[in-house]
């Protein structure tokens, strides 16, 4: 398993995904190894998911460096330093200590996940040199419109994708909409691409009503309203939002000493501190710390409602935390388009609470219905067969399924990897 995203890092859901995963294929019949990143590259690590990896797994921490950070000279950096991301230099420490693995571990199948996208990069290596087997597993799509911004970054991913292509057995997508996309863009590989979404960890939800049942509500009569995760200026701007709840405060909705609106780990501080102010709700927006990960699914399990936003831009891509709200089984506002992913997940398990994020007139209804529901105890829990099916034990099944068929399968390649 080559994965960017592994204990100690800390601030990104790929971390569960790669890590639950090691976690479960033993139940399998698949054994795992793990290379990754030296931790210094991490922006930020925390220790609480360290004891949950697998006892006498290998673990091997390739050198590498955050070219922003280790390889700048008053802030700049050569711009081939970064691509197709900031640390390409983890392929010089990557590719051979994959190699030593290979020899010492004798795999049958590789396995990357995006979006640091050196990590296929890395694994595209492995898999030429040594001849095995590849399955690229996508988080996001890679190059489409807009994204990167930058030409050379854009070109540079469009160039990965033609690699992954020519030499992958089986490509995965955390969507349908995303393996929609890659299958139309390279069709004569359609029959290579699936689907495998996030989930939920439900050890970490066990320990998490744990510390659910020794704390408590800490502010009965208070409705809590929780964004768990990233906000992203350009893909997750709560801009309608917050019109939607100055309006219901400017009505006698909602105030101070019956509403807040929080927002945990949101990283993008600044940004949301400074749009509350403007739209004058600073006093119902609260802008929360990190958390260790067991804690912060406690506190989605106190919430009265969780909040999802996904913009327009992003209707290929579900956010993970999706997932851990609906184990959390609390009403969930939606405010992603009707006919995105995310908003396609939530109503395929009950949750209809939902608006365009960029959509303000309905952004307001909604908010205001949700508010009625959640006062009223009216407010739909997720259906319970769409929680049991998307469990991170139940996705490994299903890679097991693609690793096993990327085994099976001769190699074919139908494309340049120009």
């Amino acid at each position: 398993m080559v994965s960017f995203q592994f204990p100690p890092m800390a601030g990104s859901s790929g971390v569960q995904r790669s890590l639950r995963f090691a976690q479960h294929l033993p139940e399998l019949g698949w054994q795992a190894s793990v290379l990754t990143v030296h931790p210094r590259v991490y922006e930020r690590c925390s220790e609480d998911l360290l004891a949950e990896v697998p006892a006498g797994m290998t673990v091997r921490r390739a050198f590498a460096l955050d070219a922003s950070r280790h390889l700048s000279l008053w802030r700049r950096y050569p711009g081939w330093l970064a691509r197709p991301d900031r640390w390409l230099s983890w392929l010089l420490g990557a590719v051979p200590a994959g190699l030593r693995m290979i020899r010492e571990e004798r795999p049958d199948v590789i396995w990357s996940s995006y979006p640091v996208a050196t990590t296929h990069l890395v694994a595209y290596w492995l898999a030429r040199l040594s001849g095995l087997p590849w399955v690229a597993d996508f988080r996001d799509p890679m190059a489409h419109a807009g994204y990167p911004a930058d030409p050379k970054v854009w070109q540079s991913y469009a160039r990965l994708e033609r690699k992954i292509f020519s030499r992958a057995r089986r490509i995965t997508f955390t969507t349908g909409g995303a393996a929609r996309l890659y299958a139309q863009r390279f069709p004569a590989d359609a029959e290579r691409v699936s689907v495998i979404e996030n989930g939920y960890s439900e050890e970490a939800f066990v320990e998490a009503e744990k510390l659910r049942k020794t704390s408590g509500k800490d502010s009965p009569g208070l409705l809590t309203l929780l964004h768990s995760g990233i906000v992203y200026p350009d893909w997750r701007s709560p801009v309608q939002l917050f019109r939607a709840v100055a309006a219901a405060r400017a009505a006698g909705q909602i105030g101070t000493a019956d509403f807040r609106l929080c927002f945990r780990a949101a990283e993008h501080e600044d940004f949301v501190r400074q749009l509350a102010a403007e739209h004058g709700i600073a006093d119902l927006v609260h802008l929360l710390p990190p958390l260790p990960y067991a804690q912060a699914l406690a506190e989605m399990l106190a919430a009265d409602g969780l909040l999802l936003l996904q913009s327009d831009d992003c209707n290929d891509q579900i956010p993970a935390k999706a997932y851990e709200y609906l184990r959390a089984r609390r009403p969930v506002l939606t405010l992603a388009h009707s006919l995105g992913d995310t908003a396609r997940l939530m109503r395929s398990a009950g949750l209809t609470d939902s608006a365009a994020l960029e959509d303000g007139p309905a952004v307001n209804e909604v908010f205001t219905q949700f508010l009625y529901k959640l006062r009223t105890g009216s407010a739909r829990l997720p259906d319970e067969a769409a929680v049991q099916g998307a469990s991170r034990r139940a996705r490994t099944r299903e890679l097991a399924r693609v690793l096993d068929e990327a085994c099976a399968t001769p190699s074919t390649r139908t494309v340049s990897p120009r």
